[in-house]
Formats: C-alpha cells, sequence, structure tokens
C-alpha cells in the first residue's frame, strides 16, 4: 500500500500518478489538515488516475471525502471516527481499513467484525505521525497480528525494503509505506526495489 505525503515538491496528485505508471496498485491518499476543498479536489484526480491504471485509491481520514471523490473505500485512524458508523456510511462494496496499535485495539476490530484489513504499527519510529503510537518492532507486530483472527494486517510505520522479509515473517498481509517511496523523488526505482524485496521475501519464506 502506498501512501502520499505532504511536505513534498510533488503533489499528492503527480505522487499517485507517477507511483500508479511505477506499478502501484493501492494508493492511499493521505493529506492532513489540507482545506476540504482541496483535498477533495486532490482525491478526484487521484481516483482518476487509479481507475485509469486499475488501481484502488482509499482515503484516510475521511469517510465524507471517500464517498465525494468516488474512492474505492477509506482508512480510519484510532481517533478518526466509529468503525461501524464508516461501515453503514459507505456500504459493503467499499474498502474499510483501520489503525490498531495494542492488541486491546486489535480485539476491538475482532469484534466490531467490520474490518477489511487493518494497519499495525508503527513498526519503527516515524516523522510522518504527530502522535506516535509506542514502536511495535517485528515482535510487538506478531503479537498483534496473533490476535486479529484473520483479519488481514498490512505493517506500518518507517519501513524500508530490508524490513519487507520480516514484515512477511510477522505475519502480515503487506506493508504500508510512504517515506521510503520518495527518498530523492527517485519513486519509479524506490517502488521497484520494495516490489521485488517483497516478493523475494515471499520465495524464501516458500523455500
Amino acid at each position: 500500500m502506498c501512501l502520499t505525503q505532504d511536505g513534498l515538491a510533488l503533489s499528492h496528485v503527480d505522487q499517485a500518478e507517477r507511483l500508479c505508471a511505477a506499478g502501484a496498485r493501492w494508493i492511499q491518499l493521505r493529506m492532513k489538515d489540507a482545506p476540504v476543498d482541496v483535498w477533495l479536489e486532490a482525491a478526484k484526480e487521484i481516483v482518476s488516475h487509479c481507475r485509469s491504471y486499475g488501481a484502488l485509491c482509499i482515503i484516510n481520514d475521511s469517510v465524507d471525502i471517500a464517498l465525494e471523490s468516488g474512492a474505492d473505500g477509506v482508512h480510519l485512524g484510532s481517533n478518526d471516527g466509529d468503525w461501524l458508523e464508516a461501515r453503514r456510511r459507505i456500504g459493503a462494496e467499499r474498502i474499510l481499513g483501520g489503525t490498531v496499535n495494542t492488541r486491546e485495539d486489535a480485539e476491538r476490530a475482532v469484534r466490531a467484525g467490520c474490518l477489511d484489513y487493518v494497519g499495525v504499527g508503527p513498526w519503527r519510529f516515524t516523522g510522518s505521525k504527530k502522535r506516535l503510537a509506542p514502536v511495535l518492532g517485528a515482535q510487538g507486530v506478531a503479537d498483534v497480528v496473533g490476535v486479529l483472527g484473520g483479519i488481514p494486517a498490512w505493517a506500518i510505520g518507517g519501513i524500508v525494503a530490508e524490513d519487507l522479509a520480516e514484515v512477511r515473517l510477522a505475519g502480515a498481509a503487506g506493508a504500508a509505506v510512504g517515506g521510503a517511496l520518495y527518498r530523492e523523488l527517485c519513486i519509479e526505482d524506490n517502488f521497484r526495489r520494495l516490489d521485488e524485496a517483497w516478493t523475494n521475501g515471499r520465495v524464501a519464506m516458500r523455500a
């Protein structure tokens, strides 16, 4: 899962378009503190780009923006709204993800019974979040995954290509990546490196 980021020389729309062109098929639009009209305009453009590439677009934090932009779904953090209410609003067809940081969060996700996936982390310290939960690391992610009762988990938080084999071993279904995609704005090369590392980790596990 490829997260767009604030504060780059590239707009969120340009980030998403380049990621899709590089082969990404799951984009999460993550705009913090943007005016609603700017956010919605970017979301609509990114949804259009994703459609043309056969990619999914998930909106971080806002059910309203997800619905108005025609996005494939929404991701809600721990303090971004009630999961059951979000499911009621978006319906059964759209994707609903939620953030879990602890075993207690994971148990709540299981009880809710309405999430398609969860983001589990942080894997390590990351400066992209203002209120970072305690770092879990590989063992902490594995512990949380073990409580999820089969809900697919995407590890998140400072993940780089070299982590991906260990992310797989922790039981995660995938990884959500932001900062590592944008190093030196070499998005295509960075995405390729991450994609290959994930695939190689799968091969190693099968062997």
